[in-house]
């Protein structure tokens, strides 16, 4: 990557929610530092006609509307021009998981988030620009935002200089090494007692090394509890 701020263009029909929560904390705090820089495309300036129609009724019925191939592309072409090597993406169940790994990579790039809404966006244009398709997970939200502000906020503390303790990232959940396929391990602060539980001794032990240990063990512990598939990647 080079030392240019990391841009991000967001295609949406709700431009209003930009920056949103993207304007505090770390993250907006990076951007107001213009390590990260945002463009937000309205896609209803695409739009046609007299209203600015979007969208229309599905080919072969059934319920929902689906955004337009002549709006989409015009707008995924006039972002293009404005950053012409950011990889497109697309927001779709049936997307790859977002994953931490996937994070490190696309924070590496720039990118162009299309976010659709109602009940699709047009195959044809899909067909037409090939953007990585990209999910959360297995289940639906209203419209691609949400979810391209999460992997915003998640590219955006791995880029250099946002996150204070950058070596922090290595030990958290998905980190690097050791803890590359690993949930991370339990956190305590003071005070050392609190409603008869205590720090764990080896914690105030001032031990680095038995800290360390202690550490990695029980994120394997955690993980072998909660989310045993990982522990098989390693």
């Amino acid at each position: 990557m080079n030392s240019n701020p990391w841009h991000v263009d967001v295609i949406t029909l709700m431009p209003d929610m930009y920056p949103g929560p993207l304007a505090h904390s770390l993250i907006g705090d990076a951007l107001a530092r213009n390590i990260w820089q945002l463009t937000v495309t309205d896609l209803r300036n695409f739009g046609t006609g007299t209203h600015k129609k979007v969208d229309d009724t599905p080919a072969g019925g059934g319920a929902g509307m689906v955004l337009k191939p002549d709006v989409v592309d015009a707008a995924i072409v006039a972002a293009k021009k404005q950053t012409p090597n950011a990889q497109l993406v697309h927001f779709s169940p049936r997307g790859e998981r977002l994953s931490q790994p996937l994070l490190r990579e696309l924070s590496q790039m720039d990118l162009i988030l299309l976010c659709g809404r109602y009940e699709a966006v047009d195959e044809r244009v899909l067909e037409k620009h090939q953007p990585r398709e990209i999910s959360l997970g297995d289940f639906v939200l209203t419209g691609g935002d949400i979810p391209a502000m999460a992997l915003i906020d998640g590219c955006v503390r791995l880029l250099p200089s946002v996150v204070g303790k950058e070596a922090s990232l290595g030990e958290e959940s998905f980190g690097d090494g050791d803890y590359a396929n690993l949930l991370e391990y339990p956190h305590y602060t003071k005070p050392n007692e609190w409603e008869g539980r205590s720090i764990p001794d080896v914690l105030l032990s001032g031990h680095h090394e038995n800290v360390r240990k202690w550490r990695l063990e029980k994120a394997k512990e955690v993980t072998k509890a909660r989310r045993p598939d990982l522990l098989d990647k390693g």
